[in-house]
């Protein structure tokens, strides 16, 4: 039986390997001095002018871009490419500027002019984020080796630095509340390093305590696996605002009749990230058997184009993505992969209210769609009462190693896979996963003060119970994470519910979530 318990979850989800097909009209020609536009003149520009653009906007160039712009063959592809690219992050289409063009370039010179160090300013660690993430909203800076008063997060007492600074974000979309950011320079270069741990600043640790990264005081936010995790989602491109002009979800019909429409099933999920955030997931499955199957290279290949469109009950555009997906196998595997599904999910942090999902899912070959239209509440989650996330069960659930860190479908320490359909084979173990938000703590030991039992019904009637009892839990707070495997063994075909009932010591209540799941025979 698998068990996990842990705190915390900043949900970064992918599975299937994604390209980007973009394209747009070539785009009329208008006088411009802003930096971003130079390579874009009447005649193709060198090759070289390109080369340096791709290599300018790295930092904010998702990997779907990265992997169309390498197709492209022509420069007038590429100046298309641009186009489109400027056009789904301009925050005002209706107006001339591009403001965020504008802004991305003067981040860029500054990162020159303030962090080269050897280096153009904007290919250092510290130019990177504030290229990609913007000036942070306070600076703590220690420029020489020295004395540091360590806070008691970090042990307290005193210790020797090499110079460091400290950067603090608000909120950075994709990544979360409250980042703290941390560059050493260890070399006494004037490089400094993004820190993948809260000791690399330390040149020695005086007492009374030494920085321990187990140790209890630590904030969770400094644990090993959650800077590296946090690390990751900083050095990658942030999400796009908007979609482009040729964006297939604004100019097909919803209402477009095709012959063989794709059917496809869609799940929300919410998990608190701060009281003004939750965590939005916005997952699809497909049939594989409703898919076309294609030789490429020899094996067989389905494509897909999904698109999303997120607005408020009001209209107002929210977020707006596309992805390119594939699933495949060789000749001998492409029987049983097509009576597989796939899966895709997506990740927005939203602040409370009502919304609309809009999502088309479009076979690339035979230019088959289906869309799904779908209202959603973002509940708001204070930091007093008990409550729960979604409840999800899920096909995979294993613990992650250090490969899996800045990978897909990753759920703070854990591999998670939902299960759309919520259904298992006799004897397949159902995979449960929970979070509970302000659960009461025992001062006297520092535990859950609550009770949490895993239930199995049928017709309304108790089959199984198992019941949580902490054992391998690091630590206590204001989240808590339930991970299980419930066995399956001995129960019969038909439809089954699993039911999760937490009952708070301290505070009182007691709450419930609960989902139905069928065994196949």
């Amino acid at each position: 039986m698998f068990r996990h318990s842990v705190l915390g979850a900043a949900i970064v989800l992918f599975v299937l390997p994604a390209f980007l097909e973009l394209s747009a009209q070539r785009p009329k020609k208008e006088p411009s001095t802003d930096p971003g536009q130079k390579i874009r003149t009447v005649k193709p520009e060198p090759n070289d002018a390109f080369k340096k653009w791709i290599e300018e906007v790295g930092p904010i160039l998702t990997p779907e871009e990265a992997a169309a712009y390498k197709k492209l063959t022509t420069d007038a592809e590429r100046e298309n490419f641009i186009k489109y690219f400027w056009d789904r992050r301009d925050p005002s289409p209706d107006t001339e500027e591009n403001e965020y063009r504008e802004g991305y370039y003067e981040r860029l010179a500054f990162a020159n002019e303030h962090f080269s160090s050897g280096i153009p300013g904007w290919k250092t660690d510290r130019g990177r984020i504030y290229i990609t993430w913007g000036k942070p909203d306070s600076v703590e800076s220690q420029p020489s080796v020295g004395t540091y008063e360590r806070p008691s997060y970090e042990g307290t007492g005193s210790a020797t630095t090499y110079p460091f600074e400290t950067w603090f974000y608000r909120h950075l979309d994709g990544v979360g509340d409250g980042i703290e950011v941390q560059f050493v320079d260890t070399t006494g270069s004037g490089e400094y390093r993004l820190a993948n741990s809260i000791n690399d600043k330390y040149v020695t640790l005086g007492p009374p305590q030494a920085v321990d990264a187990n140790a209890s005081y630590l904030r969770e936010q400094d644990l090993p696996f959650n800077v590296l995790e946090r690390n990751a989602r900083l050095f990658s491109a942030p999400p796009v605002s908007r979609g482009g002009v040729n964006d297939p979800i604004f100019t097909d019909s919803p209402s477009r009749v095709f012959a063989n429409p794709i059917g496809f099933d869609l799940q929300i999920g919410f998990f608190r990230q701060s009281e003004n955030r939750v965590v939005t997931t916005f997952t699809v499955q497909t049939e594989n058997k409703d898919l076309t199957f294609e030789p490429v290279g020899g094996i067989g290949t389905a494509r897909l184009n999904i698109y999303g469109r997120l607005t408020t009950v009001g209209g107002k555009p929210v977020q707006n993505f596309e992805d390119s997906v594939t699933t495949n196998g060789t000749p001998d595997e492409l029987i049983n992969v097509k009576r597989q599904r796939s899966i895709y999910q997506r990740v927005a942090a939203l602040p409370p209210g009502v919304y609309k999902a809009d999502i088309l899912v479009r076979d690339i070959s035979t230019g088959n769609q289906g869309t799904v239209h779908m209202g959603f509440t973002v509940t708001k989650y204070d930091d007093k009462t008990l409550s729960t996330s979604t409840l999800v069960l899920a096909s995979t659930m294993r613990a992650t190693d250090m490969g899996d860190i800045g990978n897909r479908f990753v759920v703070r320490g854990i591999k998670l896979i939902p299960n759309l359909t919520s259904e298992y084979k006799q004897g397949q173990k159902v995979g449960v996963y929970m979070q509970v938000y302000n659960a009461g703590v025992d001062q006297t030991n520092l535990r859950p003060a609550v009770d949490v039992d895993y239930l199995i019904l049928r017709d309304g009637k108790e089959i199984s119970r198992l019941k949580e009892d902490w054992t391998g839990l690091s630590d206590s707070g204001p989240r808590l994470t339930l991970a299980r495997s419930l066995p399956t063994e001995g129960l019969q075909p038909g439809k089954y519910e699993v039911r999760i009932v937490i009952k708070d010591h301290v505070n009182g209540p007691t709450i419930e979530n609960k989902a139905m799941f069928s065994i196949a025979k």
